[in-house]
């Protein structure tokens, strides 16, 4: 009687298992000659003889149990880490934000600007970064997006120590369109206008098309949804707005 196959699961998994035992085995052998063990002495420590020792390090423990490996950690103090990696099926847990900086790039590409994703303030000393850097013969333009502003003040200081690091830069913030972010234009226009005067429907033409990049700071909207940059609309109180 011919014998089904294994399931893809089980014969991956065994894959998988060789060469985690594999990588186990080098750092069992590396570490215990750092601690100057030999491997009769560390098999003594976890109840195993010298051979099985040997047979791990060289690779062969994919069917070693769990309380050996752990034992093994325990002894070399160096506790092994078991767990599940990232679950491959549920969505990344910033999807929402990488949707919405996929959109942009893949939008101010069409229009040729060369992206960067979280690109480091300052590369000598990457502690922190811009969502998308743009660069194109007539500027550099970081872009931050906001899924939610929940602290305008820090988002604002945060952004001025970004531009400062790239002289001659200028920057525009994206609001995915939401009601939470509505709720902030429409709470704070002078706010927002002062701080962000360049033009919204310039800013959108300058990211789309070949439009020349506003010498001043402004805002826009991305609609994810939509798939589409729009200006903003009627955003501050006063006639004067500059946030359109």
């Amino acid at each position: 009687m011919r014998r089904g196959k294994r399931p893809g699961a089980v014969r991956i998994g065994q894959r998988e298992a060789r060469a985690i035992s594999a990588n186990l085995g080098r750092d069992t052998r590396a570490t215990r000659r750092r601690r100057h063990l030999t491997q009769a002495r560390l098999g003594e420590l976890v109840g195993l003889s010298q051979s099985e020792i040997s047979r791990l390090e060289l690779g062969q423990g994919a069917g070693a149990s769990i309380e050996t490996w752990v034992a093994i950690g325990i002894a070399l103090n160096r506790p092994i880490g078991i767990g599940y990696t990232r679950d491959t099926v549920e969505p990344l847990t910033d999807a929402g934000h990488l949707d919405a900086q996929e959109l942009v790039a893949r939008l101010v590409r069409a229009a040729g600007w060369r992206v960067t994703f979280e690109a480091p303030n300052d590369p000598r000393a990457p502690t922190g970064s811009t969502d998308l850097r743009l660069d194109r013969h007539d500027g550099v333009v970081l872009v931050e997006i906001w899924n939610r502003v929940d602290d305008l003040g820090a988002a604002t200081r945060s952004g001025d120590r970004k531009l400062a690091s790239v002289p001659g830069a200028r920057t525009v913030w994206l609001l995915v369109d939401t009601a939470a972010n509505r709720a902030i234009v429409r709470r704070y226009p002078t706010l927002l206008n002062s701080r962000f005067p360049g033009s919204s429907s310039a800013w959108v033409a300058a990211l789309t098309s070949e439009g020349p990049v506003p010498a001043r700071a402004g805002l826009a909207w991305v609609d994810v949804r939509s798939g589409r940059l729009r200006p903003f609309r009627n955003a501050a109180s006063s006639p004067t707005s500059t946030v359109r």
